[in-house]
């Protein structure tokens, strides 16, 4: 192929940052050729899809792809009844789809996978050589956060050594902050230990061998 398209249909904006790791994933499990990301912005829209079914097909009608990434945070559920969702709604409209779609679902929600690196956090706070402490949590805690999204933002806030109103305007840019991290990070490889993150990575190096887009899918222990 000389290149492959792939959609995010995501819960919410914040999730844009996922787009990086899904790059970086194909990236490592051999493909090659040009890769070219959307997300599926639905904002400016006059009306918004009712259900998880339109939702899918107006991706694809607006976003066209040859792989279609259809995310939803774990949340409080089990990863299962959230993958389950999603096919349920993928069969309500099989007839009118035919783009293959991998379920990309994070324990709690997506920045708890933005919370290993500090060097990026530092430089998305735009004070990369600040000195205040911040208390990172392991990985193997990661996906044991009950608000993954508030805790990276009282790092990103802690990392800037701002106060008072400089502080309130760099929050209110808080959700722009999120996605720079995630473009700031070039290895996302120490979430290979995370459960979630390697039935992702399963899932993505068996969609890669069954269409055929690489020749043999890299096996790289972690």
């Amino acid at each position: 192929m000389k290149e492959i398209r792939y959609t995010l249909l995501s819960d919410g904006s914040s999730d844009k940052a996922l787009l990086p790791i899904l790059t970086w994933l194909l990236r490592l499990h051999g493909v090659e050729c040009a890769i070219q990301s959307q997300w599926a912005d639905f904002r400016r829209l006059p009306q918004q899809p009712q259900n998880n079914s339109k939702r899918i097909e107006l991706s694809l009608n607006l976003y066209p792809c040859d792989l279609l990434f259809i995310h939803r945070d774990a949340e409080k559920e089990p990863r299962e009844k959230r993958v389950s969702e999603i096919q349920k709604a993928v069969e309500g409209i099989r007839q009118s789809v035919s783009v293959p779609f991998i379920c990309v679902v994070p324990v709690r929600m997506t920045e708890a996978w933005l919370l290993f690196d500090e060097v990026a956090i530092r430089r998305a706070s735009e004070n990369p050589r600040g000195k205040q402490p911040l208390n990172l949590p392991s990985l193997e805690k990661l996906e044991e956060l009950p608000d993954p999204k508030q805790y990276l933002c009282q790092l990103l806030c802690q990392a800037s050594g701002l106060t008072g109103r400089r502080l309130k305007k760099f929050r209110a840019r808080e959700r722009e902050k999120i996605q720079r991290i995630a473009e700031l990070i070039d290895d996302f490889s120490p979430l290979r230990t995370l459960p979630t993150f390697q039935v992702l990575e399963s899932d993505i190096k068996q969609m890669l061998k069954r269409q055929r887009w690489v020749d043999d899918p890299q096996d790289v222990v972690p």
